[in-house]
C-alpha cells in the first residue's frame, strides 16, 4: 500500500511538474492556444501531440499485462462505443476549457500556486461532480451502466 501511495505521489508530482513547465497550468496560454481566429498559440500542440503519443504506448503496453509493475491488478477502460454521454462530457469539457482556460489537472495545479481563478474554477467543478452524483442516482438513470 504504502508503495502504491508513493508511486501516485510520484507520478502526480511529475505530471504536475509537466503543467507548469508546458504551461498548461496558465489559463492565458490555454485560451490563446484556443483562439484559431485571434492571435492563436501554436505551442500547446506539441504539448497535445506529445501527450497522446506516451498515452498511446503506455495503454498498447498495459493493455498487454494483467498485472501493473506495482503488482496490482489491471483497470483499463472495456467500453469502446461512443453514445450520447460520452458526447455530452466531451461538450461540457470544451466549453468549461474555452471559458475558463483550465481543465481539471491544471487548475488543481494552479490552486496549489494560490490563483483565485484556479479556486472558483475547482468550487465550480467539485459542484458539477456533486450534482452529476445526484442526478445520476435517481430512478430510472441506470448508475450501473457507468
Amino acid at each position: 500500500m504504502q508503495r502504491t501511495l508513493l508511486t501516485a505521489f510520484i507520478a502526480g508530482l511529475i505530471f504536475g511538474v509537466g503543467l507548469l513547465v508546458s504551461g498548461m497550468a496558465n489559463p492565458e496560454k490555454v485560451l490563446g492556444f484556443l483562439d484559431l481566429a485571434g492571435a492563436w498559440d501554436p505551442s500547446l500542440a506539441f504539448v497535445m501531440a506529445g501527450a497522446i503519443a506516451v498515452g498511446l504506448i503506455g495503454f498498447r503496453l498495459a493493455g498487454r499485462r494483467a498485472q501493473s509493475l506495482l503488482s496490482e491488478p489491471m483497470h483499463l477502460p472495456m467500453r469502446g462505443d461512443i453514445d450520447s454521454r460520452l458526447v455530452l462530457g466531451g461538450l461540457g469539457f470544451g466549453v468549461g476549457w474555452g471559458l475558463a482556460g483550465f481543465c481539471p489537472g491544471p487548475a488543481l495545479v494552479a490552486l496549489g500556486a494560490l490563483e483565485l481563478k484556479a479556486l472558483v474554477f475547482v468550487a465550480a467543478m467539485l459542484a458539477g461532480m456533486a450534482l452529476f452524483e445526484v442526478l445520476e442516482r435517481r430512478p430510472g438513470n441506470g448508475v450501473g451502466n457507468r
